[in-house]
């Protein structure tokens, strides 16, 4: 049989067990969460919730949101610019962006431009560290960052107006609505961020030429409850954006980039007796423009065009033994100006166990095996436990295997793409110690990592460049996570923090890898009285080597960027909120990438009506 048949049929069986309800009624929860693999099976691991307080106080892109509060490092072109992530010491590709529940990485690069997510019309967004690639596919290796549109289903309606507006014309808003009873919810969202942002170089006679920007976006989610076991929920996603690069020198050609992407996710979720199920079916797309010269009317463009059909069931075998079965179907359509017409089928399937074995202890389970027409895909798998020694000491750990698939450049680029590429592997292992007291929390997590077969494009026989599985790397580090809140009549402190140190060391050469920087570290402090709030935010970055041979000749320098802001609510029910912020409050000199200079000290002023 066909790969769709495969799915096909191993779909029909499930539906047989979703015919056989008994009469037993599950009321479903006051808010349904967009992902609940995350809840329930990430236990082993570490996973940081961002709120959406959190969310607001940070510029919209979700570069800036990640790069202040958590430990993953950024590859910035410039503010605004192409951004790619480095978690845990891992490639761009080696992290996925999970929105909803389903895995939005790139199929024509491999990753997701952090810089074309706008982070306002979510209610919260999640890092889960270590590998995910059992539930979340391929790249999910360094970690997964989770976007929710969670639903409420309760008697609410409000309207949410935020308007931001700095130097360099930079300005950002969004509205955002939200509309339920205990039947119908609904949620939705524009925000628009553009900017000049033709700042000066901080210690130079210079400005940051051709990087003006726009983009927009549009989020939806409605559900129904159509009874108490069953409710439907559709969600969905609409952005359009455009770059201008920034020119590393005044003569260089001025470039532009396009992006439109759509994404669609209808789901089904029901619950009977010891079942519950959900049928997720996503419809993605992704399309973009190059103008190479942006004075020409030539460009190169590409896309694709992505069905996704994934089938959870979970089962209680008892009070504490749940498993949970995930099939899944990927058809991936692709044509551009370097890839022609391309596509592949992958159909995976997953097996989880989680047991409860007492009150303080747990274990997880869980394995994956993929088929596809383009790649052999190994088995994956992971292994976790959790322990609470008390309410002051909780030890976790966890043994994964993870992997990723190649990208359609990859396979098929136009004279060098390579369709006899494997997946690239890996193995890592962590260990978990998360301490609280009071009002003080702290998780201190060991990692290592063991990645095979990376997919580099080098030289052919021919001159031509092609990718290849030639790489192996081995990585290790260290991560923290601090929290600490307290209350002093009317003041409130709220103070977190992130460390980590990484080496991720290329096993042919013992060096580093370049855009991996050793330590990174990240801190803020919220201050609270009445309706006023204040809050600074502090982030340093160790330097990076940009060369494989870590030439000491091209080192980034070391940088330490705070932010500083504060805002006062002039209603009684937080309705009318107006404040500023100053962002490089010191006027710090640095780049993320060589001559990609960011900005000095800026200011921003906004207001925030909720009514």
């Amino acid at each position: 049989m066909t790969l769709k048949k495969r799915f096909a049929f191993c779909l029909l069986l499930l539906c047989q067990i979703l015919l056989a309800q008994n009469d037993s009624i599950t009321k479903l929860k006051e808010v349904v969460v967009s992902d609940s693999n995350l809840k329930n099976f990430s236990n082993t691991q570490s996973v940081q919730r961002l709120s959406d307080s959190i969310i607001n106080r940070n510029q919209p892109s979700l570069t800036s949101l990640l790069n202040y509060n958590t430990v993953i490092y950024f590859k910035e072109n410039g503010l605004g610019m192409t951004s790619s992530p480095s978690f845990r010491g891992t490639t761009s590709q080696q992290t996925v962006v999970v929105w909803n529940g389903i895995n939005i990485n790139s199929q024509l690069l491999g990753q997701t431009d952090f810089n074309t997510i706008s982070t306002r019309g979510f209610n919260s967004i999640d890092v889960k560290a270590g590998g995910g690639s059992v539930v979340y596919g391929s790249g999910a290796i360094g970690g997964t960052i989770h976007l929710n549109n969670d639903l409420k289903f309760t008697d609410t309606f409000k309207n949410d107006f935020q308007v931001y507006y700095g130097e360099f014309n930079t300005l950002s808003a969004v509205y955002g609505i939200t509309a339920a009873t205990k039947k119908w919810s609904f949620d939705a969202s524009f925000t628009r961020n553009s900017s000049d942002n033709d700042f000066k170089f901080v210690g130079q006679d210079a400005h940051n030429l051709n990087g003006q920007y726009y983009n927009n976006t549009l989020d939806a989610a409605v559900g129904f409850k159509i009874n108490a076991k069953n409710s439907i929920k559709f969600y969905s996603e609409i952005y359009d954006g455009e770059r201008h690069f920034s020119l590393t020198s005044p003569n260089a050609t001025k470039t532009k980039y396009q992006d439109y992407n759509t994404r669609n996710l209808l789901t089904w979720s029901s619950s009977f007796s010891k079942f519950a199920s959900n049928l997720r079916l996503a419809y993605i797309t992704e399309h973009y423009n190059y103008f190479e010269d942006i004075n020409r009317d030539g460009f190169t463009s590409g896309g694709v065009k992505s069905f996704i059909g994934k089938y959870d069931i979970d089962y209680e075998l008892s009070s504490k033994i749940k498993i949970s079965t995930i099939l899944d179907y990927t058809k991936n359509d692709g044509i551009g100006s370097g890839i022609g017409r391309s596509s592949r089928e992958i159909g995976g399937a997953s097996l989880l166990w989680k047991h409860n074995l007492t009150e303080k202890w747990n274990y997880e389970m869980s394995a994956r095996k993929e088929v596809s027409d383009v790649y052999k895909s190994p088995v994956l798998f992971s292994v976790g436990s959790r322990y609470n020694f008390s309410d002051f000491y909780q030890l976790k750990f966890n043994v994964s295997r993870n992997y990723r698939v190649p990208t359609f450049n990859d396979l098929y680029w136009e004279g060098s793409g390579n369709p006899d590429l494997k997946p690239e592997s890996s193995y890592q292992a962590e260990i978990g110690n998360q301490f609280s007291y009071k009002d003080f929390r702290l998780t201190l997590t060991g990692y290592g990592m063991k990645i095979t077969d990376m997919i580099r494009w080098l030289p052919n026989n021919t001159g031509n460049w092609s990718p290849v599985n030639t790489d192996k790397v081995t990585i290790y580090g260290a991560e923290a996570l601090l929290g600490w809140k307290k209350n002093f009549n009317k003041h409130t402190f709220d103070f977190s923090g992130t460390y980590g140190y990484t080496v991720s060391l290329d096993d042919r050469t013992d060096k580093q890898l370049f855009y991996v920087p050793y330590h990174k570290l990240t801190g803020s402090l919220s201050y609270y009285f009445k309706k006023f709030s204040a809050y600074y935010q502090i982030i340093y970055t160790g330097e990076i080597f940009t060369t494989s041979d870590n030439n000491p000749k091209y080192i980034l320098d070391a940088y330490n960027v705070s932010n500083i802001g504060a805002d006062y609510n002039f209603s009684k029910k937080n309705t009318f909120k107006i404040g500023i912020k100053t962002a490089n409050l010191w006027n710090e000199k640095y780049e993320a990438l060589p001559s990609r200079f960011m900005p000095g000290r800026n200011l921003t002023i906004y207001l925030n009506l909720n009514y």
